[in-house]
Order: C-alpha cells, then structure tokens, then sequence
C-alpha cells in the first residue's frame, strides 16, 4: 500500500479460568495474564498505531477494594506505553512491599491489573482527532459491580445519528457523539435494565439486597442485552466487553465483516482480531483456534463458563477482503496463501504487457504488504518461462548442442528488491512544494540491476489514491532507466468509500473515480456527472433500505482495462521517460484467491448493508457539491 490507510483496530481478551496461584505456580508469575496481553497486542500491532489501550477486573475481591483498572495511551509507541505503565505500577508496589513478591491472595486484592478478566485494544483512527478520549477501552462507572461496563473494539458504524436519537429517546443525554461512545451507552443501558429486572426478581424471591448480588451474577443474560442493544445497528464490527463482576462478551455483526478469532483450553479463554496472534502467544495449532460465527456472540460467565449465542439472525457472509490483502498479518497459513494466489492470478495481465518477454523482465515489489503477492508473481514467472524453456527444446530437437541446452535451461526469471523504503525519513514540513520533494525520496531504489532494454514489473497490494505512486515511487523507478515501467495491483480497482472500518471515506479521493470522471470528459459523456448526482440528490430523504447504488453509473460505460489504461495516463508526468501500464486483478480473481472473505463493496459497490449505499450516496453529493465532509 503506497498510500497509507487508516482504521483496522485490533482487540484482544483473556480470561484466566484458574486461580492466579495457579499461574505463578505453573509459569512463575501471578502477572501471566499481563504477560500474555501484551504479546497479544504487540502481535497485532499492524492494526493500530494511533492508540492503546488495557483494563482488567478482579473476580474476587472484597468490597471497598478497586477491581477495575484501565491504562491508555496515543503516544508514537502506544503499547509499549501502556505496559510501561503497567510495569512502573507493579515494581512501584512490590517496591514499597518487598515481603509480598510471593504472596499472590495479597497481590491480588492490592495490586492493581492483577485480575482474572482482560480486555486490550490496538487503535488506528478514522477520521478526526487523535485524542486521549478516543482511545479504547471505554469505561462507564456505576457503584453497582453488574452496571459496571468497559468496551472496546474493531468496528465502524454507519448510523451514528440514529442510535444517538434512540439514546436520546431512552431519556439518555450522551456526553459524545461517536460510534463508540453510543455502542456503549446502548449497551449499559440495556444492562443496567436487565440488572432492575433481575434485582426485582431477587427482592420477590425474598433475597436482601445483598444477597441479591450473586443472584444478579448468575442470572444476567448478556444474550438478551446484546440483542436489545444491537437491534439496529448497522455497520461491521467485532465489540468486547467486560462486566464489572467478572462477565465478558464478544459480539460479531451478521455479515461477519470484521474478523474475531477464539480459543479455549482449561486455563484460559482467549479472543483476537488476528488468528496468528493466539497461535504464537499461546503455542496452540491452527485447527484449535475457532472463528466466531457471524452474528453470534461468545460469553463468558463469572464462573469461567463459555457459550457461543445467537444475537442477530446471520446473513449473507462478506467478510471484508481488505483484512486479506492489506491489514491481517502475513503469518496467518490462509493469507499467506491467498495473497501468493493475488500474485499468480494476476500474472496473465502482467505476461500479456510484457509480450510474454520474461528474460528481459525484471519483476520487483513495493514495500511490504505486497512482498507475498510477489512470491505468487514469481512462482507463476517461472512456471511460464519453464513452458518457454520447454518449448524452445522441443522445438529445436536434435539440433540443439549440450551447450545450448544448458544455456536455454540456465535461464531464470530476473526478481530483484528495486524499492526500498526509508522507514527513517519523515515528510513533516506543511508547505505542499516543500513536501511534493521530500515525498519524492520516502522510497529509494537499487541502481544498476536494470537495463535500458528491461521491463520493470513492479507489484504493489493495492492502489487507492496513487499519490506516492505518482510524486515518489514511479519518479525513481524511472531513475533505472527501464523501457517499460508495469504498475500491478494486487487488489481490483477501489471505487467506492468503505464505511465499515477502513477510513475510505472521500470517492474523489481514489484515483479509479478520478480516472472515470476523465473518461466521461473524454467520451463526451460527463452529463452523466450531473444525472448521477440529481438521483442521489432524490434519495437523500429515503429510507436506507430504499436507497440504489447510482454511482455504479459513473464507471459503467467503460471497461476496467480502459480506467486503468487512463490511470496510466494520469501517473505519468512529463518528466518521465519509460512507458507506463497500469494493471489491476479482477473481481474474479479476488474471489477465487480470497474464496471465504467476499466483502469486495469498495471494488463493487456492492454493500452489504443499507447503511453502506446511503453513505456511498452520501459520499458522491458531497464531492459534487464541494463539500470536504465525512459521508457518515
């Protein structure tokens, strides 16, 4: 990805089903649920930068004694902060106590983190600041151990105005207004309800008021404060949460977009964003993590009981792609093998723009999701240049010398590491001219590996905005001198805002609308501009769920070979000599490589929820009318 794109959170939770002794007898230390969060973080650290955050309840200590704690952080090393933090907090007491280093009951009832129940978030911002108060988890406070409630999650909701009016409607007065902040309102309303409900059931059963507590505990049904909560949301989301006697939830939306992987053995329960993350942290195998199932959600009892519950009716699978192609890590066996076939898969294009001229092709990759789909490029290379070999034998026969055979055999497909990235080098000047230069040299590249004679195949995961494509990256590929310079995206043409984690928010942002809008001019067609926005214009008051895709009407007059030819068009500059093409996979092709995560809405504009077609809708009036506003 040349163009950094932002918001894929990860979270992270672990229950420990023993008592801390347990741990410190078994691994040495009562801190093992500590120790195990910060790997799991740190492990997902790929989706999220912008913030960190950690909080712990204690199960079982006495009244008067602080069971919550939460530590957060949006400083340049989030994490590490957090656990620092962590860390100062915990040598700071044994420091003052040095007789209790061993004494885990005591541990336990005085030092803070030291709890049974875990909950940790990685953050990437989406649009908007990136302030302390952004950060997960979120806490809302009560007195009453049940009403208590943290939350945390992956997830973008695209009717924020609508579940804020519900708030308001319940008689609430919310104290912000972000997805965040009305996900967990709504839930510790629907909880502090079935908290009365079950406080009213105890009084009639003729429990005091305190032995109604463990009743309350036992007989909270956070299935039923789930499904109340969520009733109409609509969005992508995978939400943890933590109650303050010791339940804890995770909650995956119907259309299973964003990912929520878990596991369980007699120790602990354990639930990430990322499978690798509970493989490695953990030391388990592959088939003993499970995917939670789309609209259901994992509860977890104070007691350490775990049940998979239906919330919401599931439908229609569309796992987001992106999570495959971009954000997920690489260490996963199943995405490793998908982005290897994104490379393959694309390869006949990629054959077809070099005249099938392997021995004079030099074939690289742009840092550095893209190195992986670049092994599949190659592994396809040499199949092709193995058939070209095979042929020239078989074509000359008898004739060819022992020599010539070696020589026709020796050849190999020429892969190099051309661009390197300069982690170091920060752009942090505001004047543009000033930034256009320095942009220009994020990348650097490796000289004299290319000929004047060479293609340069260059492959990239996706192509969004093709800013650092055009003012960085083909500049210096041009430096080598090549005769052809080849742009392959791993990914399909983005041409559609996402509104469901990833921040692709802006439709004239991507270069795909750009380079359609250029073809409408060109065609004499761009009065379909006009139409497209009156049609929008008319759905504004509409329902969601009446709302029509009519920005599909844009890109249909033209093949997706002819927008990224004018792509093309459109990244060279004047200054550059070699040839460009531009080459995008197909639809198709993602499907086949990506056959369980089919959620391609951004490629096709295909939604999966009502939600997504009225921000899409939204998204094209505003770049119609000028407006640099966010569509939801």
């Amino acid at each position: 990805m040349s163009d950094a794109i932002k918001h894929e959170c990860g979270i992270a939770l672990v229950r420990l089903k023993k008592p801390l002794q347990f741990y410190k007898d078994k691994y040495g230390s009562a801190f093992y649920g500590i120790n195990k969060m910060y790997l799991l973080m740190e492990k997902q650290h790929n989706r999220g930068q912008d913030g960190a955050g950690f909080a712990s309840v204690k199960i079982n200590v006495k009244p008067g004694t602080r069971y919550i704690s939460r530590v957060r952080s949006n400083k340049s090393q989030p994490i590490q902060d957090v656990f620092a933090q962590i860390n100062d907090r915990l040598n700071g007491v044994l420091e003052q106590h040095p007789d209790k280093k061993d004494d885990v009951d005591w541990q336990e009832q005085h030092m803070p983190y030291v709890g049974n129940l875990f909950l940790g978030h990685v953050r990437y911002g989406t649009f908007g600041k990136n302030s302390i108060e952004s950060v997960h988890p979120f806490l809302r406070q009560s007195n009453w151990r049940h009403k208590n409630l943290i939350v945390a999650g992956n997830f973008n909701m695209t009717n924020s105005n609508q579940m804020l009016e519900e708030l308001v409607e319940l008689g609430q007065h919310p104290k912000e207004f972000t997805d965040t902040v009305t996900v967990m309102e709504k839930i510790g309303h629907f909880l502090e309800d079935e908290v009365a409900e079950l406080y009213q059931k105890a009084k009639e059963k003729g429990f005091n008021k305190k032995d109604a507590s463990p009743f309350i505990a036992e007989n909270l049904s956070l299935k039923k404060v789930l499904k109340r909560s969520s009733k109409n949301w609509d969005g992508g989301y995978a939400i943890g949460g933590l109650v303050g006697h010791g339940d804890a939830f995770v909650l995956r939306d119907p259309n299973g977009i964003r990912p929520t992987y878990f596991y369980e053995d007699e120790e602990v329960v354990v639930v990430a964003s990322e499978r690798p993350a509970i493989q490695t942290v953990f030391n388990v195998k592959i088939d003993a993590i499970k995917e939670l199932e789309r609209g259901h959600a994992l509860v977890i009892k104070k007691n350490g009981k775990t049940s998979i519950q239906l919330v919401n009716e599931p439908k229609e699978k569309l796992a987001c792609s992106f999570e495959r192609i971009y954000f997920s890590r690489g260490s996963d066996a199943s995405i490793y093998e998908e982005r290897k076939n994104l490379g393959k898969l694309v390869f006949p294009k990629i054959l077809n723009a070099i005249n099938s001229d392997i021995s004079n092709t030099v074939f690289s990759f742009i840092p550095n999701t893209a190195e992986t789909s670049f092994y599949g490029m190659t592994e396809a290379a040499e199949d092709i240049l193995n058939q070209q070999k095979t042929n020239k034998i078989l074509t000359g026969g008898k004739s060819l010398s022992a020599e010539k055979v070696t020589e026709i055999l020796s050849e190999r497909p020429r892969f190099e590491k051309i661009a390197i990235k300069d982690a170091k080098l920060r752009t942090f000047i505001a004047d543009d001219s000033s930034r256009d230069d320095l942009v220009e040299h994020v990348y650097d590249i490796t000289y004299g590996v290319v000929k004047p004679t060479d293609n340069l195949v260059i492959i990239d995961d996706s192509i969004v905005r093709g800013t650092t494509l055009k003012k960085s990256i083909i500049k210096i590929l041009d430096r080598l001198s090549p005769k052809k310079i080849v742009i392959v995206s791993s990914a399909p043409q983005i041409r559609y805002p996402d509104c469901y984690g990833i921040d692709m928010a802006r439709i004239d942002a991507f270069i795909a609308f750009k380079a359609a809008l250029e073809l409408l001019k060109d065609t004499n067609q761009y009065h379909i501009v006009e139409d497209v926005y009156k049609k929008c214009k008319e759905q504004a008051s509409k329902t969601d769920t009446e709302i029509i895709n009519h920005v599909k009407e844009i890109y249909k007059p033209f093949l997706a070979e002819e927008i990224s030819k004018k792509i093309a068009e459109m990244l060279k500059t004047s200054d550059i000599k070699a040839e460009i093409e531009v080459i995008y996979q197909s639809v198709e092709g993602l499907h086949t490589a990506c056959p369980e995560n089919l959620g391609d809405w951004y490629f096709t504009g295909d939604y999966p929820t009502p939600g997504g077609r009225r921000v899409v809708n939204q998204a094209y009036i505003n770049f119609y009318e000028g407006n640099n506003q966010r569509a939801y």
